[in-house]
C-alpha cells in the first residue's frame, strides 16, 4: 500500500507543527475552522478534509449507527435478525451521515469564500486547495445523490456568504442528473487543469502538510480524480441520457493514460491511511463489534458464506472466522429467511460464523478506502464487455486478484490479534484456481447478461461491508446479486428500500423547497441511474 510511504513523510512535516500526535493534537491542529475567527485557505482545507473523516475510516458512527441497520441488511453483507422495521431506514441511521455532509460542504463553502477574497495573484498561487477539494467534495456528494436522490447543493452551505441569515440560507434542491452532469463536466476539467497546474515552493509544502489523504501528491489526485470519473460515468451510464457521454469519456481516459491517469492496481488505491490508536485518524471497527456485541453486528450471512465456501474463496478465511463453538473451518451464515426466535437461537449457539477479528475488530490499521484498485477493474471490466471480450476478461480477473490481495494486506496491519485465530498464508496457486473455477470463471457467463451477474457478485463480494454505499449503489443498479428475504409485513416497508428518507429536520425547516421533491420522497423512488 503505497501512500503508507506518503503518510510517513507527511508525518514528518507534520512534526514540525506537532510536538506529539495525540487525538488532542490532531483536532488542534486541523482546527474546525468555524470556531475560529480567522483562518487561511490552507486550514480551511485541513478542517474541510478532517470534517468528513469518520464517513470514510471505519468509525461507530458509519458501520454501526448507519451501516449496521441499513445498507449492511440491504447487501446481505451481514447477518441479521428479521426485527419490526428492518427496511425502514429513520432518522437515527440517516441523520448523522446527512449531518456530516453539510458541515463538509459549509468547510468547502467556507473554503471558497476566503479564496473568493484573495487577489487573482494569490488565486493562482492557491488553486490546488480548490480544485482538489473539488475531488474529495464530489466523492462525498455522489455518494449522498446515490442515497438520497435530490439534494439541495449549488446553493447549499453559504449562509457566510448570505452574511449569516439563516432564512435566505435554505437552499433548494437540485436534481440527481444535474449533480451528476455537474461533477463529470467539472471534474473533466480538473483532471486536464492538473496536468498544467505548477505550485510555489510555499504552497506545496503547506498542501504537503495539509492534505493528510494524499500527500500533497498531485499525481495521486490525478488517479483519484479519473477513477473517481469512471465510477460516475459507470453509474450513470444505464441511464439513456448519460449513456453517450460515459462509453465516450472513458474511452478518452483509457487511450490516454499519461493525461488520464487511474488506479490500476492495490499500490494506487486512494484511502486515509490510519495512523493508529490514539493518533486521531484511526480505524475503529471495534466500537461497531465490540459496543454492539449484543446487536450481533459482526453476523456472518449466509448468502455470502455459502458463496465463499462453495466456490473456495481465499478471502473466506481473511474475512471471517467461525463461531467460538462452530469446528476448525466450519463456516455457518445466518439465514435471514428463518423465523426471528430461530435467529436468535442459533446466533446464541455459537455456531455462527462472524467477521474476522484480527482483520477487522481489533485492527486500528485499517484503512478508509476512497476507490479502491479491484473497483475500477470491475468498471473497466464491465466497459468492454460490449466491444472487447478479452480485456473484460482481463479486468474481471485482475479485480478479484486485487480484491484478494487487498484483505490479506490489510490483515497484515493489525497489530492485535487477541481472540483471533491463525490463518494459512494466502498461496498464488489458491488465487489462480479460484478464477478458474466453475462458478466464477468468465467463460461461466455465457452471455453478456450472466457476465454482468459474474461483476456484480465480485463486486459484492469484494465491496462487503468495507465499502458499503458502494456496495448499495452497485446492487440496485446492476440488480444483482439476487438475495432472499423475509417481507416485514408488519411495518409500513416490507421489503428493502431502494433510496434514504430526507432527515425530519430537513422537511421541518426546509419545508419550503423540500415541497419541490416531497412527492418523491418515499422508500421505493429509484434514483435515476437505477434501471431494471
Amino acid at each position: 500500500m503505497k501512500k503508507s510511504k506518503i503518510f510517513i513523510v507527511n508525518l514528518l512535516l507534520a512534526a514540525m507543527f506537532l510536538t506529539s500526535c495525540q487525538e488532542d493534537d490532531f483536532a488542534e491542529y486541523y482546527t474546525d475552522p468555524a470556531t475560529i475567527a480567522e483562518t487561511t485557505v490552507e486550514k480551511q482545507y485541513a478542517g474541510f478534509l478532517q470534517s468528513n473523516k469518520d464517513d470514510i475510516m471505519p468509525s461507530y458512527s458509519k458501520y454501526f449507527v448507519t451501516g449496521r441497520p441499513t445498507l449492511m441488511i440491504y447487501t446481505q453483507s451481514r447477518g441479521f435478525e428479521n426485527s419490526i422495521g428492518r427496511f425502514v431506514p429513520g432518522d437515527a441511521p440517516v441523520d448523522p451521515i446527512y449531518n456530516r455532509f453539510y458541515a463538509t460542504l459549509f468547510q468547502f463553502r467556507e473554503m471558497e469564500r476566503i479564496f473568493d477574497n484573495l487577489s487573482p495573484e494569490e488565486q493562482n498561487e492557491y488553486r490546488i486547495f480548490m480544485i482538489t477539494g473539488k475531488i474529495y467534495l464530489y466523492d462525498y456528494t455522489q455518494k449522498m445523490v446515490d442515497l438520497f436522490g435530490d439534494i439541495p447543493f449549488t446553493e447549499a452551505g453559504k449562509i457566510s456568504q448570505n452574511e449569516g441569515d439563516y432564512q435566505s440560507s435554505y437552499a433548494s434542491f437540485d436534481t440527481a442528473e444535474d449533480l451528476y452532469n455537474l461533477m463529470i463536466s467539472e471534474l473533466k476539467s480538473i483532471a486536464q487543469e492538473l496536468n498544467s497546474i505548477s505550485l510555489t515552493t510555499a504552497v506545496k509544502d503547506y498542501f504537503t502538510v495539509q492534505d493528510f489523504i494524499n500527500g500533497g501528491d498531485i499525481e495521486v489526485w490525478k488517479r483519484y480524480c479519473n477513477s473517481l470519473r469512471i465510477r460516475l460515468l459507470t453509474r450513470a451510464s444505464s441511464n439513456s441520457a448519460f449513456a453517450s457521454v460515459a462509453q465516450s469519456e472513458i474511452q478518452e481516459i483509457l487511450e490516454n493514460p499519461s493525461a488520464y491517469p487511474i488506479v490500476e492496481s492495490n499500490e494506487d488505491n486512494i484511502q486515509i491511511e490510519s495512523l493508529g490508536e490514539g493518533m486521531g485518524i484511526e480505524a475503529n471497527f471495534q466500537s461497531t463489534f465490540v459496543e454492539g456485541d449484543g446487536w450481533n453486528s459482526n453476523v456472518a450471512s449466509k448468502a455470502m458464506i455459502d458463496h465463499m465456501v462453495e466456490n473456495t474463496d481465499p478471502r473466506l478465511r481473511c474475512i471471517f472466522q467461525p463461531g467460538s463453538e462452530a469446528g476448525e473451518d466450519e463456516y455457518l451464515g445466518l439465514d435471514p429467511t428463518m423465523a426471528q426466535s430461530a435467529q436468535s437461537a442459533l446466533i446464541n449457539s455459537g455456531t455462527v460464523s462472524i467477521f474476522n477479528n484480527w482483520t477487522f475488530k481489533n485492527n486500528r490499521n485499517f484503512p478508509g478506502v476512497l476507490i479502491s484498485s479491484a473497483n475500477v477493474n470491475f468498471y473497466l471490466a464491465e466497459f468492454y464487455l460490449a466491444t472487447n471480450d478479452v480485456l473484460a476478461r482481463e479486468h474481471y480477473e485482475k479485480g478479484i486478484r486485487e480484491s484478494i490481495n487487498f484483505y490479506y494486506s490489510a490483515r497484515e496491519l493489525a497489530i492485535n490479534f487477541d481472540d483471533s485465530p491463525e490463518i494459512a498464508s494466502l498461496e498464488a496457486s489458491e488465487i489462480d484456481n479460484y478464477i478458474a473455477g466453475e462458478n466464477i470463471a468468465w467463460s461461466s457467463g455465457l452471455n453478456n447478461d450472466g457476465k454482468i451477474q459474474l461483476l456484480a457478485r465480485q463486486k459484492w463480494l469484494h465491496n462487503n461491508m468495507v465499502e458499503m454505499f458502494e456496495n448499495w449503489s452497485e446492487v440496485r443498479r446492476l440488480n444483482s446479486p439476487e438475495f432472499e428475504f423475509v417481507n416485514d409485513n408488519s411495518s409500513g416497508q416490507s421489503i428493502p428500500p431502494t433510496r434514504f428518507l430526507y432527515p425530519s429536520a430537513e422537511r421541518t425547516f426546509n419545508a419550503e423547497n423540500y415541497s419541490t421533491v416531497s412527492s418523491e420522497d418515499n422508500l421505493d423512488s429509484k434514483i435515476f441511474w437505477d434501471i431494471d
